[in-house]
């Protein structure tokens, strides 16, 4: 058994070093043209989304910047329950909130460490991997607001183009659908999943499907994996596209403003190799850069508050109030001690034997949650229970 195992790992020492001589950035270092009909800055969750779309159209240009590098050049981001290793890494911007005054008691210094992605993917490449909707009354409040075209009924299509479930009881359901770019599967990493289902029953709560017509009650937590891997909007939208000519993709692009001219969004500016370079939009500056960035950037190009951007400098070229109600969803932890090994610990997952099974089962083998617990190491452990 030990030789065995000492042969199959130099094999893979030999496959690693042949498959890193390249840099996987290469192919997203392009020479990047002075113009083009589309800029879309960030590649997340929406901007991978947005370039691939807008390039299904060979007669329309499209540049998408992102600061951060490929996700392949961090081997953690494909494996679920890696996802740990990934805060603080070289692919989180790693933000902080200032002191918080009414909350934030437990943390040091009141402070929140917010996560978000500095690389192909964005957050999607190092968030853990939850495929949640938001909640319809929140889709049908906009509407009645005026935001015509964002009830439920109007995006549950959009949600469904999304889709491609892997899970079973839901291949017929009117809330799902298959052949989308993006795979969602139940993430059940241990037996821990059941344990507390059968505990919510006891409840009386009922089961519910996370992404369906009822939010409310106990149910597995739905993710973005499939044969044990993670899919990002990275490698769902951006991967299977590289080859259009029509969409350049330019990684380790600081993007500082939006070129502005009478109003009117015309380019952006930004920096790569320690070199700014402006790049101009025919049709439209597409800002995707994430919940904290994309703020960022409108006021550094002095889309703000008027005093904020006054105080600072910045001269303005709209006042409106970007970066107001900004909030994050609550999630609390609880922890129990129990008297079975169901934990996946750190030891178990990076054995050696658990890692070699994870690389030569983990893309296409299907196996039960029960009967296939190295297989399971891949995924993560969710639960989600729903108030």
């Amino acid at each position: 058994m030990i030789h065995t195992a000492a042969v199959i790992t130099a094999l893979f020492g030999v496959l690693y070093w042949f498959t890193s001589k390249q840099n996987p950035d290469d192919a997203l270092n392009i020479k990047v043209n002075s113009t083009y009909d589309y800029i879309v800055v960030g590649s997340g969750s929406a901007g991978a989304v947005i370039a691939n779309r807008l390039s299904e159209d060979s007669d329309v240009s499209v540049l998408l910047l992102e600061t951060g590098g490929s996700e392949l050049n961090n081997d953690n981001i494909r494996v679920p329950l890696k996802v740990g290793s990934l805060q603080m890494s070289n692919e989180d911007w790693a933000y902080y909130t200032v002191p918080q005054k009414y909350s934030h008691r437990a943390m040091v210094d009141q402070k929140s460490y917010w996560p978000r992605g500095r690389v192909l993917g964005g957050s999607s490449s190092i968030n853990y991997l939850a495929f949640v909707r938001g909640s319809r009354h929140d889709y049908d409040q906009w509407a009645k607001e005026g935001c015509t075209g964002w009830s439920y009924k109007d995006v549950l299509p959009y949600f469904l183009k999304i889709e491609d479930i892997q899970i079973p009881d839901l291949f017929n359901s009117p809330y799902h659908s298959r052949g989308g770019n993006l795979p969602i599967s139940e993430s059940r990493v241990s037996p821990l999943p059941d344990v507390y289902s059968r505990s919510a029953k006891e409840l009386g709560m009922k089961t519910v499907d996370l992404n369906g017509e009822d939010m409310i009650g106990y149910t597995y937590m739905q993710a973005n994996i499939k044969d044990g891997e993670r899919y990002g909007t990275a490698r769902a939208y951006i991967r299977p596209v590289l080859k259009r000519t029509n969409l350049h993709i330019s990684v380790h692009s600081y993007v500082t403003k939006v070129l502005i001219e009478q109003k009117k969004a015309i380019g952006v500016e930004f920096i790569k190799n320690n070199r700014k370079t402006q790049v101009f939009a025919r049709k439209e500056v597409i800002v995707s850069a994430g919940a904290i960035n994309s703020p960022t950037l409108l006021m550094l190009s002095g889309i703000g508050p008027m005093k904020h951007l006054e105080d600072l400098g910045i001269p303005v070229n709209a006042d409106l109030p970007v970066g107001e109600n900004l909030e994050d969803h609550m999630m609390f932890f609880m922890k129990y001690k129990i008297n079975q090994s169901y934990t996946v610990t750190k030891d178990l997952s990076n054995s050696m034997t658990n890692t070699i099974w994870y690389e030569l089962t983990g893309r296409g083998k299907k196996c039960g949650n029960k009967q296939c617990i190295y297989k399971k190491i891949k995924l993560f452990n969710g639960f989600f229970l729903l108030l």
